[in-house]
């Protein structure tokens, strides 16, 4: 179940949450507004297969990340190596268009004195994927969400994305991803222990700012 913090999060101030009817009605609209007929059969439960749809795209404003990575476990027999989940894959939707972002999100961080269980981390990312947003947003916040809670000797975030945005509408560029990182701690201070995390997920020409 969510924390009330996050459940309350969508029912303040111009945020309040409109009812699953007045979502269902919005995309009926949206039909009549392209030049179809919501009341033809072939589109008679659309509007509630995408409003349960987007009840699964958004389920990241319900969740507290804090909460994801509030289990740590301190008995760690003193490993201070990085620890690595690469190949975390994700769907998002961007802010801009609201088409999706598709791509896989590496993580690593240098315990200090606990770490995490390695689901822990997938759902991190998992939590922040799925709410409308910009790449660069998601890479910043997984990274300081981890670096907060943790308060490990550094993190590292590399996200490698398609963007739905730019491939099926405006240019229309397809086989073009993006990259982002966010490199804190020890990550950006020391570039060895940088270029070995980049290393192992086999992106060793990421530009750090």
């Amino acid at each position: 179940m969510p924390s009330e913090a996050a459940s309350n999060a969508l029912n303040t101030g111009s945020t309040a949450r409109p009812s699953r009817e007045e979502a269902e009605s919005a995309v009926r609209t949206l039909i009549r507004w392209i030049g179809d007929d919501p009341d033809r059969e072939g589109l008679l439960d659309t509007p509630g297969r995408v409003t349960r749809a987007w009840e699964e795209f958004g389920a990241g404003y319900h969740q507290d990340p804090r909460e994801i990575l509030a289990r740590t476990f301190e008995e760690i027999a003193g490993y201070d190596e990085m620890v690595v989940l690469r190949d975390i894959g994700f769907e998002s939707h961007c802010e801009h268009h609201m088409l999706p972002i598709i791509g896989r999100a590496h993580v690593a961080y240098l315990p200090r004195k606990r770490v995490v269980g390695i689901s822990k981390l997938a759902r991190i990312v998992e939590a922040f994927a799925r709410r409308l947003q910009i790449q660069e947003k998601m890479t910043a916040e997984i990274a300081d969400m981890i670096q907060e809670v943790l308060d490990p000797h550094g993190v590292a975030v590399v996200v490698d994305a398609a963007h739905h945005c730019m491939t099926t509408r405006g240019v229309r560029r397809g086989g073009v991803n993006m990259v982002t990182s966010r490199m804190l701690g020890a990550f950006r201070k020391d570039p060895s222990t940088r270029r070995e995390f980049l290393a192992m997920i086999g992106h060793p020409h990421v530009n750090v700012g």
